[in-house]
């Protein structure tokens, strides 16, 4: 069996080879769990456009959403060895790796989401981009993934003493777990994949997500209150291969880097529509919209944002953040 293994093997990485040239140019593959309904796969369909149009067919991307070819960490550990050039992560993700990328997940970090955008596009963005590159991954770009805001089955969020005694599904992230600890409730973490199940049967009383993760999860029909504290607003990034980029052309790097920078104010504006959607279509299904005062929240996790002073690179990147009119 293990020389079966063996031989399979260089073949099934050569098949999933994430650069490979043809006679008519150079051909990227990029994989992602989103379904091709999702904004985010939608923009990515306009970066490989735009990134065979800027190259005249000389760099093209080909794209395979809904996990066809593994999850999004073997999507990862596929990208680290370059049998994968590209895939999309949630930036909490890439804590794993960096510090960094840390800050992103902080909560209130941001005043707003023109203020993210204005950090995301700048010198702080592109350092945490580049950040990973010891690990063999390289940031392209950052995608809004909205802001994510507390969702619970009976209990109206109006404030952050709501909280208390809650159990709250958070991802396996321990700034996510900080933070909800932070506002006195209980952080538990869940894959997304149960999460359904787990809100069903009571296992957890509460979750925390964007709008649109809200309405396509089918958590509405159990959690009939979601409260828009808008805690955090961790973005999406788009990373490529270290390996794959490093076997490109600097005309190549140029043409993919444009591509995905061209794809960032198209994938907000779908963003935004959707997130306008998802927030009408729960309503109409009986869900309590509630928009509550926010610095109460933004003021009860303060101290956890200062807790990170004895960490100089880390408050740094916080002080830096604050200082972007």
């Amino acid at each position: 069996m293990k020389i079966k293994f063996l031989l399979i093997l260089p073949i099934a990485l050569l098949l999933l080879s994430g650069c490979r040239p043809q006679e008519q140019g150079r051909v990227l593959k990029l994989a992602h769990g989103l379904d091709p309904s999702h904004p985010v796969h939608s923009a990515m369909v306009f970066m490989a456009d735009r990134c065979k149009e800027i190259s005249n067919g000389e760099l093209s991307i080909d794209i395979y959403p809904s996990g066809q070819l593994g999850s999004e960490q073997q999507c990862v550990e596929l990208l680290q060895i370059g049998s994968l050039a590209i895939t999309k992560v949630s930036s909490a993700v890439m804590e794993s790796f960096t510090e960094d990328f840390k800050v992103l997940g902080l909560p209130y970090v941001f005043r707003s989401k023109e203020h993210a955008f204005k950090v995301l596009d700048g010198e702080i963005g592109d350092e945490i981009l580049l950040s990973t590159e010891p690990f063999w991954i390289r940031g392209l770009c950052f995608y809004d993934a909205g802001s994510r805001s507390f969702y619970t089955i009976d209990t109206p969020i109006n404030h952050p003493d709501d909280l208390r005694g809650l159990k709250i599904r958070v991802m396996k992230s321990i700034t996510s777990m900080e933070m909800v600890k932070a506002l006195g409730g209980s952080p538990t973490p869940i894959s997304w994949g149960e999460l359904y199940t787990a809100l069903q049967s009571g296992v957890v009383d509460g979750a925390e997500n964007n709008p649109p993760s809200f309405y396509t999860s089918h958590h509405y029909e159990v959690c009939k209150y979601y409260s828009l504290n808008e805690h955090a607003m961790v973005p999406d990034v788009l990373i490529v291969s270290q390996k794959v980029w490093k076997k490109l052309s600097d005309q190549e790097k140029s043409w993919l880097q444009q591509a995905a920078d061209d794809s960032v104010p198209v994938e907000r504006e779908l963003w935004a529509k959707s997130e306008k959607e998802s927030l009408e279509i729960v309503e109409k299904e009986g869900v309590h919209i509630i928009y509550p005062e926010k610095e109460p929240f933004a003021r009860k996790v303060e101290d956890l944002l200062e807790s990170y002073r004895d960490n100089e690179k880390l408050y740094d990147l916080i002080t830096r953040i604050r200082e972007v009119e």
